[in-house]
């Protein structure tokens, strides 16, 4: 299940490869040459049409000189280091006479292994990565052996505060698109040996680097051993962000319930890494995934590591007084102004039919409306540039929902009970756990318009069942909840 491809991008890029005729051009998996010139031709034909990739040639200080070449990316490498720590050792290392094939190699590696990292290679398709990751690759003639230098250049924004995970009290700082960097902001945090990171590749074409993070002897070993299973079972041409290998390893990647966390806060990320969970960071991607996760964990902010018992426990049990108002308000609105007036005072009774008198539509299809058009309001302002998307949402929402109770299209009472499910989703400290109540309220309105409290009550042993049945690599999603032992 989890080798298939899951979600409408995956499928027509596999359409669009097929009608292309195949696949991408495989790299030759034999070995280098002995012969400078044929290993250059090899590597321009693969590097055709790249016009950022560098061939220095020059001569080795041999008797008789003996032609080299450097190969990389331009404007992934320090040019300074490549030329200074590089170039110039390589230059003014007096190599003399009879000094030839792997020993020359070797020599020269020792030259540049004071300053950088080094690494032998002995195959086109690792001297071809190499080029990729950002290092060089020195070719010398008569030598079917290369050597790989590190002079990666490492592009990145300053490390600032996270923007989806604010705070009141507790670190400023957050992860960044630079796998390394966050590394080391992990690191800070944990620094113990027992602080295990995995490297691997993910991805035919891009090469993601992916790290599993996790403490020995704190994290399950089956469950690090099932991510690292169902992460090497992934077959996919690119990870661009964590969310491609968050729909592969998940359990159930259909439910509207995540599975699997994600931050950009490096604190979080460490405690759960000391509560056993396991981390996945992915390169070029400030988010970190974190298994297993329960329904609980939907329900806890970063701050609430800094606060004190009563007041973390306080708010956390506002959040999930929020959820429940933001996933079940709107439908008990329909079921009541549609089947069950009998259960309001008279007083509040009668203000909601005169404010309902002249509304054209029933309950079900002004919720809807007001409903939908919140949520177009809501994605308006992700989409806008910030300064102007803050007021759009505000103003869009006074003006529309001023004009449309003046308008008669929707009553006093419906703005009111949107304006609080809103409000209350806000709430749910996790994205992704919010957008789960957003998508399930529309089909808890249907049921209460079609059944009433009965059908809310239907809709609601339909979600609580199926969560029931959830697990996150192994783990009952409603721990501590459920199952009773």
């Amino acid at each position: 299940m989890h080798q298939q491809e899951k979600g409408g991008s995956r499928v027509f890029r596999r359409l669009v490869d097929r009608l292309k005729g195949g696949s991408f051009r495989e790299i030759p998996r034999h070995a280098l040459y002995a012969d400078l010139e044929a290993n250059l031709s090899v590597l321009q034909d693969i590097f055709n049409l790249c016009y950022d990739v560098k061939y220095r040639r020059f001569k080795l200080n041999t008797v008789p000189a003996r032609a080299a070449c450097l190969v990389f990316i331009e404007n992934m490498v320090e040019v300074r280091s490549l030329e200074e720590h590089v170039l110039s050792a390589i230059l003014a290392k007096p190599l003399g006479a009879g000094t030839a094939g792997r020993d020359l190699m070797q020599t020269l590696c020792d030259s540049l292994v004071e300053t950088l990292e080094t690494a032998f290679m002995e195959e086109f398709e690792t001297a071809v990565q190499a080029v990729l990751n950002g290092s060089a690759v020195l070719l010398v003639d008569g030598v079917n052996r290369a050597i790989r230098v590190h002079v990666k250049k490492l592009e990145r924004r300053a490390i600032n505060e996270s923007d989806t995970e604010t705070v009141i009290r507790g670190p400023r700082d957050a992860f960044v698109e630079v796998l390394a960097v966050n590394v080391t902001l992990l690191r800070r945090r944990l620094q113990t040996p027992a602080l295990k990171l995995e490297k691997m590749h993910i991805g035919t074409s891009t090469q993601t680097e992916v790290v599993v993070a996790y403490l020995e002897g704190v994290a399950e070993p089956k469950i690090v051993a099932e991510v690292k299973n169902r992460l090497g079972k992934i077959d996919i041409d690119g990870v661009l962000e964590s969310a491609y290998i968050e729909e592969f390893i998940e359990d159930v990647p259909w439910s509207p319930f995540p599975q699997i966390d994600s931050t950009e806060r490096p604190d979080k990320v460490a405690a759960g890494l000391l509560e056993g969970q396991v981390a996945v960071l992915v390169d070029n991607t400030p988010f970190v995934l974190l298994m297993p996760v329960t329904f609980v964990r939907f329900l806890y902010a970063a701050e609430d590591y800094y606060s004190r018992a009563i007041y973390a426990t306080f708010t956390r049990l506002v959040r999930f007084l929020s959820l429940n108002v933001a996933l079940i308000l709107p439908a008990a609105y329909v079921a009541i102004v549609t089947f069950h007036q009998e259960l309001l005072p008279t007083n509040l009774l009668l203000s909601i039919a005169a404010g309902r008198e002249p509304v054209p539509f029933p309950a079900f299809l002004e919720a809807l409306l007001m409903e939908t058009t919140f949520e177009i309001l809501r994605e308006a302002g992700i989409r806008l540039p910030r300064p102007v998307g803050q007021a759009t949402s505000i103003v869009g929402a006074l003006v529309i929902g001023n004009a449309a109770v003046s308008a008669g299209l929707v009553s006093p009472a419906m703005v009111i009970v949107v304006s609080l499910t809103a409000l209350a989703s806000f709430i749910i400290p996790t994205p992704s756990g919010a957008y789960a109540v957003r998508i399930l309220r529309f089909p808890l309105m249907f049921f209460a318009a079609a059944l009433g409290f009965f059908g809310v009550m239907v809709a609601l042993m339909a979600i609580l069942t199926h969560l029931c049945t959830l697990r996150s690599f192994g783990v009952p999603y409603l721990s501590l909840i459920a199952p009773i032992h």
